[in-house]
């Protein structure tokens, strides 16, 4: 079974992330929205992909349990069928599955408490 296909987002914590998404606007090119900013890019097959940077508010708790700063978001092919093996497996696997119209959504721990978000992608969502 293929696990991780892609990184999905990379999430960090900023004490002004207005002020970041603008540092990183006016100093790096990005073009950044209210999000932070969505590459695209093709994958091996040429489908059009995604992938998030997203600065958030040193006060969000979307991270927890974890109490790092960050959070990586990877993209998979079959959430539901690799959190049955994850856990078999004795990942620690955190909350619920979320479904929205642009994917799937689970997570994880790894063995230093940081939080993995896992997405199954509906790209075409955002087209």
């Amino acid at each position: 079974m293929k696990r991780v296909t892609g990184i999905g987002g990379m999430f960090f914590k900023s004490e002004n992330p207005d002020a970041q998404k603008e540092w990183y606007k006016k100093h790096l090119g990005l073009p950044t929205d209210q999000y932070g900013w969505t590459f695209w890019w093709r994958d091996e097959n040429g489908n059009k992909c995604s992938t998030q940077w997203s600065p958030m508010g040193a006060d969000t708790t979307y991270f927890s349990p974890s109490e790092k700063p960050f959070m990586f978001n990877f993209r998979v092919d079959n959430l539901i069928e690799l959190l049955k093996v994850l856990k078999e497996e004795g990942v620690t696997v955190v909350g619920d599955v979320e479904e929205y119209d642009y994917g799937k959504f689970g997570w994880i721990l790894d063995p230093e408490g940081n939080k993995i978000e896992l997405w199954e992608p509906v790209d075409s969502a955002f087209l």
